[in-house]
C-alpha cells in the first residue's frame, strides 16, 4: 500500500498504520541506544576509552536524538580508528600485519593486541586483547555504523526530525496535526512516500549493527567466565 494512502484523515485503519511506522522508528532507534551503550561499556571498561553513555530524550525530537547517537557513534569509529593507530605505531610492520591476516591464529592476535594495551594502559587483560581484534577485524561493524550514521541523518533531516518523540503517545489526530505542520501539503506526500524505503533500510542495518555488537559483548561475557 502507497504510504501516500495513509494521509486521508477520514481513514481511522490507515491513521493507525501512520502511528505503527512512527513506533517502528522509535523502537529501532531505542534498541541501537541500548546496543550502543553495551559497546560504550566494553570499550570504557577493557580498553581505557572515555565515551559518555546515552539515552533517549523524550522531551526532545526524533533529529535531536537521531544527533545523539551519531555523535556516539562517530566516537566509537574515532576510537576503532586510534586503536589501530596504536597497533601500527607500537608494533613492528610485521606484527602489525598479522592482525589482519585471516591466516594467523587468534590467540596469537589477542596476544598480540594485548602486549600493545599493556602499554598503553600499564596493565591490560586478555579480554583487552581480544575486544581489540574484534573491532579491528569486524568490517561488519565499521560498514554499519557508517551506514547508521547516514541513515540516521537522512531520518533526521526528513519531516519526520522536527516531531518530539513524545507525541506518539498522543491522540491520533494530534499525531496527524503535527506531521501535517511539520511542512506544507504539497510536500509532504512525496516526504512521506521515502518513509516507507527508509525505515526499511534503517530497520535493517539496526539489526546487523545490534548482532556485531552481540558478537562482542558475548566474547567478553564468555571470557569473564
Amino acid at each position: 500500500m502507497a504510504l501516500s494512502d495513509l494521509l486521508y484523515p477520514d481513514n481511522p485503519k490507515r491513521k493507525q498504520e501512520l502511528i505503527h511506522l512512527h513506533q517502528k522508528l522509535l523502537e529501532c532507534m531505542s534498541t541501537n541506544f541500548r546496543a550502543t551503550n553495551e559497546l560504550v561499556g566494553v570499550l570504557n571498561e577493557h580498553l581505557g576509552c572515555t565515551i559518555s553513555h546515552i539515552q533517549m530524550r523524550e522531551s526532545s525530537t526524533v533529529k535531536e536524538n537521531c544527533d545523539i547517537i551519531i555523535q556516539v557513534m562517530s566516537e566509537i569509529q574515532h576510537q576503532v580508528q586510534k586503536i589501530d593507530s596504536d597497533m601500527k605505531e607500537k608494533l613492528e610492520p610485521v606484527l602489525y600485519q598479522k592482525l589482519y591476516d585471516i591466516k594467523e591464529p587468534e590467540l596469537e592476535k589477542i596476544a598480540i593486541a594485548q602486549k600493545v594495551f599493556s602499554i598503553i594502559l600499564g596493565e591490560a587483560t586478555s579480554t583487552a586483547g581480544m575486544v581489540a581484534i574484534k573491532l579491528l577485524g569486524s568490517n561488519l561493524l565499521t560498514f554499519t555504523v557508517s551506514k547508521l550514521i547516514g541513515l540516521l541523518a537522512q531520518i533526521g533531516a526528513s519531516v519526520l526530525g522536527g516531531i518530539s518523540i513524545t507525541i506518539i503517545g498522543l491522540g491520533i489526530e494530534m499525531i496527524l496535526h503535527a506531521i501535517l505542520g511539520a511542512v506544507e501539503r504539497n510536500e509532504l506526500l512525496t516526504a512521506v512516500r521515502s518513509y516507507e524505503k527508509h525505515l526499511a533500510e534503517f530497520k535493517a542495518a539496526s539489526e546487523k549493527y545490534q548482532r556485531a555488537i552481540h558478537e562482542v559483548t558475548s566474547l567478553v561475557r564468555q571470557q569473564v567466565q
